[in-house]
């Protein structure tokens, strides 16, 4: 919240988690939505981190707060921010010396946390000894499901993140969170992933070509009808589906989700 200094350091392990153990099916991971900050392994990088970087005298930034004041939505606009406050909170009684937020308009909601934790300019002194990571720790599955909700949340952010990426756009609203590569590559590596290993949604219908080819359909037409067909058709809708898809089915994994899309950048 305050100025960082010279030296800080921020992670997230999730897509590397992904990336480099996709090949093997006892990493399979739930739904997106379900590896929060809280599941085992996610709060033993980041209590890591704290420790790690403060033992060398460097800032621990926490991550970002992806959500977007909801206007129109009294409801969910306060119940997206008391999330925004809650993970806040955490951060700052984990140790870390700052966060990151993807609107301005969540800036005093994430300040107050830390200004009641942290009324220094950082936390340095926030050694955490105590803090015992083991590898088994870092790589714990959490619980959770996979869903036919999961499936279809992936496809729409990540064709929509890549026709914006093509477009120049690489920090992208949608529904209201701020999606960036990193997100999206979560979308595409856990398609992939599903698929690889033939993973079962929680309805017992396994994850097959066939069944994603389908839902990429339906998702389509959805976002068809949610930004409108001139969009649709006369931008790179066509050309970020096509390339979503080609990823999503390869039998390789390429190594990160824009690497390929570099190549139809003129």
């Amino acid at each position: 919240m305050r100025d960082p200094g010279p030296v800080e350091a921020v992670a997230c392990l999730a897509p590397l988690v992904l990336a480099h153990l996709r090949e093997r099916p006892e990493f399979v991971l739930p739904d997106r939505g379900a590896v929060t900050m809280t599941v085992p392994f996610m709060r033993a990088y980041t209590e890591l981190l704290v420790r790690t970087c403060h033992r060398r005298g460097a800032h621990a930034m926490g991550g970002m707060a992806a959500q977007i004041p909801i206007r129109d939505d009294l409801q969910a606009n306060e119940a997206a921010m008391a999330r925004v406050r809650a993970d806040k909170l955490r951060e700052a009684r984990a140790g870390h010396d700052g966060t990151w937020i993807a609107h301005p308009g969540l800036a005093q909601i994430a300040r107050e946390p830390f200004d009641a934790v942290m009324p220094g300019p950082n936390q340095l002194g926030v050694l955490r000894a105590e803090v015992d990571v083991t590898p088994r720790d870092l790589l714990t599955v959490p619980e959770g499901e996979i869903t036919e909700g999961g499936l279809r949340g992936c496809i729409r952010v990540g064709v929509q993140y890549l026709e914006s990426w093509l477009r120049g756009n690489g920090c992208v609203p949608l529904y209201h969170l701020m999606e960036d590569a990193a997100t999206a590559e979560i979308c595409r590596a856990q398609l992939w992933q599903w698929l690889r290993h033939g993973a079962r949604t929680s309805d017992g219908q396994l994850v097959t070509v066939e069944r994603f080819d389908r839902l990429l359909s339906a998702e389509l037409d959805r976002i068809h009808d949610e930004v409108g067909a001139a969009r649709l058709s006369n931008g790179v809708f066509p050309t970020a589906a096509r390339l979503f898809e080609q990823m999503t089915k390869s039998e390789t994994f390429d190594e990160f989700l824009t690497l390929p899309a570099y190549e139809l950048l003129s």
